[in-house]
């Protein structure tokens, strides 16, 4: 659990605000954020790679709020975007444009002509094809597009397979085998691209440094080999996937991180670009909501809370665990409880098996819930998504009201048969 999120004579505090007062505020399910927590992960990134050229760029599919984004902004983050919609988003923010990198395997022809509209720094390309209708749509703006190449080392990340994106399998960037030779043609033959870096991300949750450091010494044998025919880099695009601690794991910390890679980087000259997401947002935020029934099963012992698998998607795709507390500690035994969601699915769960003294109405936090938790969100069943809050310190601030449903039904249309 962050620091952040603590208790103060046996209730759960978001820094110095209590979470039953946010609750009565602002309604469960809620998404709260430390404004604190986000600042400190940055800081640490930032303080680590002090005498090295850099660019933090915040990876905004782990959490696209505008008030995240904002707080992100001001520290001096750069974003890493996958869609035009985040590059909105970005700008609307506060975010500056020429700090941003475009990743993507999948970008439009209208999302390339934002993106040039709007002076980005950098696309990060994922396919020849990718290459010629970039070049193509740059040409007809009179633009040239500043590029590197996302290049696929074939390292495993040891990691879940949905979140691994560096193997000969995943879809994710250019073929180890095929970078040289797309180079050369960029350089050639694509007269409005220009050749800015080299890009590599493996995948997320990572909790060992040996896969980043393996990724990054394959990228240097290409760096190398462009610089012996005249193509020099400009930056180092490392990528991003750092973990977090969601249960027992025990990723290396940040400043362990970036200490190895700044170690497998010695002598290089390249500007380094880093795309952490989950690591910044994850342990500065929780998901706050109610228990709504308890119910005693002949197996097991459900509590059903007002959140669910639209709330929080990451138990119910990729079975993860998250820390659940109570906000305040009742005076009663504990017991066993599968903690579920009121959706009619079968995978809609929160967790398995936890110890926990509860009765109905009792609040409880599911911890690191900040990133790929709001932005995964849906309207199944009809649900609203949920409010969003950041605190910082004595003060909350409410960066996204929740939805009503006469929202979600707005724009469709009963037909007059």
């Amino acid at each position: 659990m962050s620091n952040y999120f603590h208790y103060q004579q046996d209730k759960l505090y978001a820094e110095d605000v209590a979470l039953d007062d946010i609750a009565r505020q602002y309604g469960t399910p809620c998404y709260v954020y430390s404004r604190a927590a986000l600042t400190e992960a940055y800081q640490q990134f930032s303080t680590a790679l002090q005498g090295r050229e850099h660019l933090i760029c915040y990876a905004v599919k782990a959490n696209s709020n505008l008030g995240v984004l904002n707080v992100l902004a001001k520290l001096g983050a750069g974003f890493d975007i996958v869609s035009g919609g985040e590059l909105q988003r970005v700008l609307a923010a506060g975010g500056d444009a020429r700090k941003i990198v475009f990743s993507g395997v999948g970008k439009t022809e209208a999302e390339m002509r934002m993106a040039l509209d709007a002076n980005i720094m950098c696309f990060n390309v994922e396919s020849s094809a990718e290459l010629e209708r970039l070049n193509e749509t740059a040409a007809s703006m009179g633009k040239v597009a500043a590029i590197s190449l996302r290049v696929n080392p074939d390292v495993d990340a040891k990691t879940h397979p949905y979140i691994s994106t560096g193997l000969k399998q995943n879809k994710f960037g250019v073929s180890y085998s095929e970078a040289l030779t797309l180079y050369r043609r960029i350089k050639n033959e694509l007269p409005n691209l220009h050749i800015s870096g080299m890009d590599c991300h493996i995948g997320s949750q990572l909790t060992e440094i040996a896969p980043f450091i393996a990724a990054i010494e394959k990228v240097l044998v290409l760096v190398d080999a462009l610089a012996s025919e005249g193509i020099e880099l400009e930056h180092l695009d490392l990528g991003g996937g750092l973990g977090i601690c969601y249960d027992d794991e025990s990723p290396p910390t940040i400043a362990e991180y970036v200490s190895a890679m700044k170690e497998a980087l010695v002598g290089r000259k390249e500007k380094i670009i880093l795309e952490p997401g989950r690591v910044l947002a994850g342990n500065a935020g929780i998901l706050l909501t109610r228990v709504e029934y308890i119910k005693h099963g002949e197996e097991k012992n459900f509590a059903i809370v007002d959140a669910a698998m639209n709330d929080l998607m990451r138990p119910a795709l990729y079975d993860a665990h998250h820390e659940i507390l109570t906000v305040e500690h009742e005076n009663i035994s504990p017991e066993t409880f599968e903690i579920v969601g009121p959706i009619c699915e079968t995978g809609d769960f929160i967790g398995h098996a936890r110890e926990l003294a509860i009765k109905p109405k009792a609040l409880l936090a599911v911890l690191s819930a900040g990133a790929y938790g709001m932005s995964m969100s849906s309207n199944y069943n009809t649900r609203p998504r949920a409010a969003e809050v950041m605190v910082d310190g004595g003060d909350m601030h409410l960066i996204r009201a929740r939805e009503t449903v006469e929202q979600l039904f707005s724009d469709e249309k009963v037909i007059e048969w």
